[in-house]
């Protein structure tokens, strides 16, 4: 009986053991079904979801509930991006060493332009390039002179004149280099204006060319212009006065602009030749002249009347004459910068007349090809 007994405990102790496995077993087949059960729930909740979202959205909605829908969000404006300059498109691109040899550095500091080692000239290596044999032979161009006076219309200028609008710079112009590498990023061939007898440049810490002072002190003047900034083409003599006709005074100055391989401007309603355009052959240095200057107000029709008019007289062809070509002159005036970029996009379809810079009216007489030839790469367009 006692064995039994101990059978019997050894036994009942025995059965629990298996019901305990039996009940775990139980509990991990629930957690199964359980998380089963889970997964599918919530996959059922996201097609009913999905339904409920169609149902809702194929269901008509009420004027009331319309009204309650917020209102779209206004549409952002984005700030005004900065104007980017056009491409430079027809300006040569010299090697580094070639554009540094066109730089004279002087002993007192300034830095003035100079014909290279190898022959080249900046009146050339600076200008728009220009292929006569392209376009229409009859030329039409613009100069803009005295830029600098006022900033907001030399930034209109620069940014919405085209390209072939050639911009002389008042060499007083604060922060002339950064100016005029702007103007030449946004395609304009560049000058100096060369004052002469004029008082008014003194207050930004530049002498005029003077007849009153000796040849010493005005080509000191000369280079303390030239070496205001680089880049540039040549110079521009508007509205000569008694230095303009005085060969005396004139002679020194222009030696020293055909020596540094510059080019030279003139602005004179006086018919005939002047002193500088007599200099300009004997010395050989590139020389324009325009005696059309467009600011003045004839039968009220303004810089755009005056400049039709140039274009209609550069446009007449006769069998027994060369094509003509001239340029305007006009002012910085925020008006007729607005007014003359309209005209110039009014033109851009015309074929009896071919717009061009400045360097597209140029004179290179018999001294002047001379010395070009020294540099046969100056020849091509």
């Amino acid at each position: 009986m006692a064995r039994t007994g101990r059978s019997g405990d050894v036994t009942a102790k025995r059965r629990p053991t298996h019901r305990g496995l039996v009940a775990a077993y139980l509990f991990v087949f629930a957690l199964i079904a359980g998380s089963a059960g889970v997964v599918f729930g919530y996959l059922l909740d996201g097609e009913a979801t999905q339904a409920t979202d169609s149902a809702v959205a194929a269901s008509p909605v009420s004027p009331a509930s319309a009204a309650a829908v917020p209102p779209e969000p206004a549409p952002i404006q984005a700030l005004p991006l900065p104007v980017r300059p056009a491409p430079s498109l027809g300006f040569r691109k010299l090697p580094p060493e070639e554009s540094a040899g066109m730089i004279e550095i002087t002993t007192d500091g300034l830095r003035l332009p100079r014909i290279s080692p190898s022959g080249w000239m900046p009146w050339i290596a600076n200008a728009r390039r220009f292929d006569p044999s392209v376009g229409a032979p009859a030329r039409l161009g613009l100069l803009m002179i005295n830029v600098g006076l006022n900033e907001p219309a030399m930034r209109k200028a620069i940014e919405e004149l085209p390209p072939e609008v050639s911009l002389a710079f008042l060499p007083g112009t604060p922060d002339l280099p950064r100016w005029l590498q702007q103007a030449r990023a946004f395609g304009h061939e560049t000058y100096l204006m060369l004052p002469m007898d004029d008082p008014a440049v003194g207050e930004r810490g530049l002498r005029p060319i003077e007849a009153a002072a000796d040849a010493a002190e005005n080509l000191k003047r000369l280079r303390a212009i030239l070496a205001r900034g680089e880049g540039y083409v040549g110079l521009v003599v508007a509205a000569p006065g008694r230095p303009a006709l005085a060969e005396a005074v004139l002679r020194p100055l222009v030696k020293e602009i055909a020596d540094r391989g510059l080019a030279l401007i003139e602005i004179s309603p006086m018919p005939g030749p002047a002193s500088i355009q007599r200099l300009t052959e004997e010395l050989g240095v590139g020389y324009a002249r325009s005696t059309d200057v467009l600011d003045y107000k004839l039968a009220g029709e303004g810089v755009v009347g005056n400049l039709d008019r140039l274009a209609a007289w550069v446009a007449e062809a006769a069998p027994d004459r060369a094509p003509r070509h001239a340029f305007g002159v006009a002012q910085p005036d925020e008006e007729a910068i607005t007014a003359l970029r309209g005209w110039y996009k009014g033109q851009e379809a015309r074929k009896d007349v071919s717009m061009v810079p400045i360097i597209g009216h140029f004179e290179c007489r018999d001294a002047c090809m001379n010395r070009m030839r020294t540099q046969p790469a100056q020849l091509r367009p």
